[in-house]
């Protein structure tokens, strides 16, 4: 997890195999920068990115003051390059209608290019499945499938467990057994098996957080996107996976919940709400501990931080490990190991403490640090840090997936590359 200096780190829109495109608004052109990835090895494609102008971290502390209206103090300015972040993307303020044009758009070329690189057509897609934490329009994931070219039949999901997302949206297309799909009168994992399924997370956290006073937040988080083409039971399979709910009663990270929940304790033990608003629409909402005040978003200090992801999210990746383990030893494999460790960065921080206490628990792993350009991107980053490391991938590869995020939710899942 070795770091680098910022002056050799360059801006994502300025790495050779980004493809750039302008997206005309009432304010002006926003960029928009996605790079493909393909491994036919695996049978896998996706694609991720960015949209709107890129702020290193002194132009961000100055874009933060100018929204507030004064200065950030010392003690409120972060040390970002420590925590792993150098860039992160905004775009400018718009009436709420272009928000949401802006925002289909992006999504639907994110899921164009993600089929591209499958070689897909988008008639061909038969799901798609979407992490986003703060949607701009509770039919999200349906807009942008049909702005994409994807047929009506096709099943749309959308996830709504903050930063945990886009890996619970994977763990749902992969795990027939799943709790919380008991809402459902189907069981998505076995219906999609063998089908042309899109996974993703699609964030644009710079209209979400615009008007939030939360300066923390204002430095963490960036517009990011990621979606990955896989057919589950071939180009993936799942080996062992569990996902788990510690509701956050102190608001440590306190989202507003832009997307139906009814904003109640669950008595059956999840407060995942699933709501299946067509025959082939489905929401996933997780209860948030909500900002006071109406506010988008309130974080603590680092402390809480880690005192909130690690020590529960290491419990998971422990349970998970352990129960790989046992399948590797019933199937005379013991000893099999992970080739890649996939994890959500929230910070680079939180990230190398999971892995020290990992290592504590006997699990050596490494987590690279792979999205230096982004900042936190929520639900995207997951699929981001995979398409990053997919081309090292082969067939057989083992693989742990680490999705966390406010809530408090975790999906944790060991996989098997297919080819």
């Amino acid at each position: 997890m070795t770091d680098q200096p910022h002056d050799v780190v360059p801006s994502f829109f300025e790495q050779p195999d980004v493809q750039i495109q302008h997206i005309p608004t009432q304010t002006g052109l926003v960029p928009l920068g996605i790079q493909q990835v393909t491994n036919t090895q695996v049978g896998m494609g996706g694609a991720f990115g960015t949209w709107g102008d890129c702020y290193n971290n002194e132009a961000l502390r100055l874009l933060i003051e100018r929204r507030l209206g004064e200065p950030l103090r010392p003690e409120e300015s972060m040390d970002l390059a420590s925590l792993g972040f150098y860039y992160r993307h905004h775009i400018d303020r718009l009436p709420f209608e272009q928000h949401v044009d802006l925002e289909t758009e992006v999504g639907a070329s994110f899921l164009r290019e993600a089929a591209a690189a499958c070689g897909w057509q988008p008639s061909e897609v038969q799901a798609v499945m979407i992490g986003v934490s703060g949607p701009v329009a509770p039919d999200f994931t349906e807009r942008i499938s049909r702005a994409a070219g994807i047929p009506e039949a096709a099943i749309k999901v959308s996830v709504h467990k903050a930063c945990d997302g886009a890996a619970s949206a994977l763990h749902l297309a992969l795990n027939p057994e799943l709790g919380f799909q008991e809402g459902l009168e189907r069981n998505l994992a076995e219906e999609l098996r063998g089908k042309k399924v899109l996974v993703g997370g699609i964030e644009g956290l710079s209209r979400f957080i615009a008007f939030s006073q939360d300066k923390n937040a204002l430095q963490f988080f960036g517009n990011g996107a990621g979606v990955v083409g896989l057919i589950p039971g071939e180009s993936m399979q799942l080996l062992a996976g569990r996902t788990h709910e510690v509701y956050d009663e102190e608001g440590v990270l306190a989202v507003h919940m832009y997307y139906p929940h009814s904003g109640l304790r669950s008595l059956d033990h999840t407060n995942v709400e699933i709501s299946q608003v067509s025959e082939n629409t489905i929401r996933v909402a997780g209860l948030m501990h909500e900002p006071s005040g109406g506010g988008p978003i309130a974080m603590a200090g680092m402390m809480g931080m880690v005192k909130l992801f690690v020590r529960n999210g290491v419990q998971v990746v422990r349970d998970v490990y352990g129960r790989y383990n046992a399948l590797m030893e019933r199937r005379g494999r013991s000893g099999a190991s992970l080739r890649f460790v996939v994890i959500h960065h929230a910070n680079l921080k939180i990230n190398q403490l999971k892995a020290k206490h990992m290592q504590n628990e006997g699990i050596s792993v490494e987590v690279p640090w792979l999205l230096r350009e982004f900042g936190n991107v929520s639900a995207a980053s997951v699929m981001m840090a995979f398409l990053r490391t997919l081309p090292r991938m082969r067939p057989g590869d083992h693989v742990l997936i680490d999705g966390f995020g406010a809530g408090t939710y975790y999906d944790a899942m060991i996989v098997s590359m297919g080819g």
